[in-house]
């Protein structure tokens, strides 16, 4: 079959007809105007097939890696043959990873345990080749695509049911991302959880016999660092809430509750993959959270490895739980110059927010307006809420020293922030985010929920501005 050379040809907003790197009629152009996601299709003279892609607003991080995933994934069967990105100006570096980042997520498939093993006919999958004009950095566009290695990666482990990723197979999955790239893993078990106290953690796991908990450590150093900077994910890979049982519609979706700690996983294999100047250190606790006779109860009265007492009002406000053990094993053990943890941890969060950014929790006005900065700039948003005292008293307990859960139906997010910070011994440069409303979601690339790989982003431009 004879194929057209495919042109791919991305114009933004503000582009200017008389300095496109090809020639087309302006008929073909007098009505395009740029918006992302936007197409013509013109066959040239010389057997080229053209397609123009509106990108939307110049420098627009998300956007472009958005509109390429999209262009390549609901185009993947139909294009054929070798492709030539022209960009009409120089873009910048951050742009160049954004367009490598989503033609590379256009490959990745949620239906990776699908019994119909036969693949589909994909673009990707052919001997073709993709080649760039000189307005593209070809090492920025290099980045891009280990960055989205990594965030399909994490993506298919968020979107794999409970079932298929255990504490143990989550745990193993880590361990073998260090060898390939180069940081350290160590994994606590049960017995070594016990030895040293991880309390709450193994409180969370009591109600799964069958897939104990785990802790796995994590270490990246690069010879020409100057910061450390700790990272603690939350890893429930299945939650249903304990003895306080979640509602039954979609609960199916609780398998996302690890999206915290795939979020730091990736941030140590992004970096590593990238090489970043940084000390890294890191904590994921691994648990379900099921019902069982062993399981806690609403009432109980649980320890930690900081030694506090912890009254369980509900079961289901279980990730601050395993989250003040790793927190607090990471402070006592390691000196950070910075320290940041991601969870889905709460509905309020949702509430407040929707799902256009995560909640962020600081008493630290620099770390703030960086990671903000950084949301900004990669489209992975960040919003600052209050860390003040005046919560402090909704976790207050008669019975322990703190309890998990405020009876009021108010400031959920805020008062999850208020019980991790009595883990983190005053750490002037802490931040909580709260990635509920993020780290899964509806999008045009499946017909149900499913993992944005939210974090590894944001976390890598932070890294490499502010470390």
């Amino acid at each position: 079959m004879n194929l057209f050379n495919i042109i791919l040809l991305p114009l933004f907003e503000d582009f200017k007809s008389e300095s496109l790197p090809v020639q087309i009629p302006d008929t073909y152009l007098e009505n395009f105007t740029g918006k992302a996601k936007e197409t013509v299709t013109y066959f040239s003279p010389e057997n080229q097939k053209i397609i123009v892609l509106g990108l939307g607003k110049k420098d627009d991080f998300k956007t472009v890696k958005s509109t390429f995933r999209s262009f390549f994934y609901h185009n993947k069967s139909k294009i054929k043959g070798d492709i030539s990105i022209l960009f009409s100006e120089k873009i910048s570096p951050e742009i160049a990873s954004a367009a490598a980042q989503g033609i590379a997520l256009a490959a990745y498939e949620i239906g990776h345990l699908k019994s119909d093993k036969s693949k589909p006919e994909s673009w990707f999958l052919g001997d073709y080749n993709l080649s760039l004009n000189e307005n593209i950095d070809a090492e920025a566009y290099d980045k891009g695509k280990k960055i989205a290695a990594t965030q399909a990666q994490i993506m298919k482990w968020v979107d794999t049911p409970a079932n298929f990723k255990t504490p143990a197979v989550l745990a193993e999955w880590i361990l073998e991302s260090g060898q390939k790239y180069g940081f350290e893993t160590e994994i606590f078990d049960t017995e070594k959880c016990e030895a040293l106290g991880m309390k709450a953690l193994l409180a969370v796991g009591r109600g799964s016999v069958e897939n104990p908990p785990q802790m796995v450590i994590l270490k990246y150093n690069h010879p020409e660092a100057t910061k450390t900077v700790g990272l603690v994910g939350k890893g429930v890979t299945f939650d249903t809430g304990g003895v306080s049982l979640k509602p039954g519609d979609n609960m199916n979706y609780m398998k996302s509750d690890m999206g915290g700690a795939a979020a730091v996983a990736g941030t140590f294999e992004a970096s590593a993959r990238l090489k970043l100047k940084v000390n890294l250190i890191g904590a994921i606790p691994l648990t379900e959270n099921c019902i069982d006779s062993l399981a806690v109860k609403p009432g109980d009265v649980i320890g930690s490895y900081l030694g506090k007492t912890i009254e369980v009002i509900n079961t289901d406000a279980e990730g601050r739980l395993i989250l003040a053990d790793a927190l607090a094993y990471l402070v006592k053990n390691h000196s950070t110059d910075y320290l940041i943890d991601l969870a889905t941890l709460t509905g309020n969060c949702i509430q407040a927010l929707g799902y256009a950014a995560a909640a962020m929790l600081t008493h630290n006005d620099a770390l703030a307006d960086a990671l903000s900065s950084s949301g900004i700039k990669t489209g992975e948003k960040v919003w600052r809420m209050p860390l003040w005292d005046d919560y402090k008293d909704m976790i207050k307990s008669d019975i322990a020293d703190i309890k998990n859960l405020s009876t009021a139906p108010i400031a959920g997010a805020i008062t999850a922030a208020k019980f991790l910070e009595e883990f983190v011994d005053n750490h002037p440069a802490w931040a909580h985010l709260d990635i509920a409303g993020v780290a899964f979601g509806d999008s045009e690339f499946g017909s149900m929920k499913s993992a944005t790989g939210y974090g590894v982003n944001l976390l890598i431009d932070w890294l490499e501005n502010n470390s």
